[in-house]
């Protein structure tokens, strides 16, 4: 570790240094060389690589980690006792597990209604409208899928295949006013608002659980209103043990019957920042992740 320049770990995963499809990474990279940090993006699990010497590990597009949730939080917990991660271990710990949301909702903050169906529970499937299944632990839908009136057999039969997996399901209405007004995600970085985009619905009807969905479709910026601000800001107050957060998203989708918007997910561990779509957002991240690292 240098006094004088910072080193900078960016982590994602080896699916995405293969493919390129964190399309942030190498412009957020650039910049944080360009202010004069050794920076170097690296892969969660690539075991030579030494944390010891960052002075700040940064989770970026671990996009793999829900198919391997223990390993992942198991290695956060170990970076964090060497150096400086972000966001913090109990974070990555809290946040990879989506019954966060029933903490959420007890602490008042208007969220999706949800039924959570762990291995050995008897399936409580809504019987008179369309919704959602997927698990506790996921991310981009892997394992999600939405349901009509009538469709019971085959929701149980996903729940089933998710208990097989040792994985515990969770079952949602499904939120109809998404299909106009779409999903809204407002990012804050060191505690402040950043901006925000909207995109389209990610499940279509008839689409199987098991199949490959584009995790971000129709996406556009968004001038979050005064109620989403105040929400997602609420939510973030929320955080067990109010961390300091060098990075936050908070995925909001109107309630079908209010309009007002709920919170649908809480993304605190490799949230997708989209400054593809907000480029002059790069220099606040920069400079966060510069004080962040000392």
């Amino acid at each position: 570790m240098s006094p004088d320049r910072p080193t900078i770990a960016l982590v994602t995963s080896r699916p995405q240094l293969e493919t390129g499809l964190d399309r942030d990474l190498p412009e957020l990279a650039r910049s944080l060389g360009a202010a004069d940090a050794d920076v170097a993006t690296v892969s969660w699990d690539d075991p030579d690589v030494d944390w010891e010497r960052f002075d700040l590990v940064v989770i970026r597009s671990a996009w793999d980690y829900s198919e391997r949730v223990a390993e992942f939080v198991a290695w956060a917990g170990r970076v964090a006792r060497l150096t400086v991660l972000a966001n913090p271990a109990s974070v990555v710990r809290w946040n990879t597990d989506k019954r966060y949301l029933a903490e959420l909702a007890a602490s008042g903050v208007p969220v999706v209604p949800t039924r959570y169906v762990a291995p050995g529970d008897v399936p409580e499937i809504p019987d008179d409208g369309t919704f959602v299944v997927k698990p506790t632990s996921g991310a981009g839908a892997r394992l999600a899928a939405r349901y009509e009136k009538g469709e019971y057999e085959a929701a149980v039969r996903h729940i089933e295949r998710m208990h097989d997996q040792g994985l515990t399901a969770m079952v949602q209405p499904y939120m109809p006013r998404i299909d106009e007004t779409g999903e809204r995600a407002l990012v804050f970085v060191g505690g402040r608002f950043l901006h925000a985009i909207q995109k389209g619905a990610v499940l279509a009807p008839g689409t199987a659980y098991d199949d490959e969905k584009m995790p971000h479709p129709d996406l556009r910026p968004w001038q979050p209103t005064v109620d989403e601000l105040a929400l997602a800001e609420r939510a973030l107050a929320a955080v067990p043990g109010s961390p300091e957060l060098l990075y936050a998203r908070v995925d909001l989708v109107d309630d079908a019957d209010s309009g007002e918007p709920r919170v649908m997910e809480l993304e605190l561990v490799e949230p997708n920042l989209f400054l593809f779509l907000h480029a002059d957002s790069l220099p606040a991240v920069t400079e966060e992740i510069l004080t962040a690292a000392g």
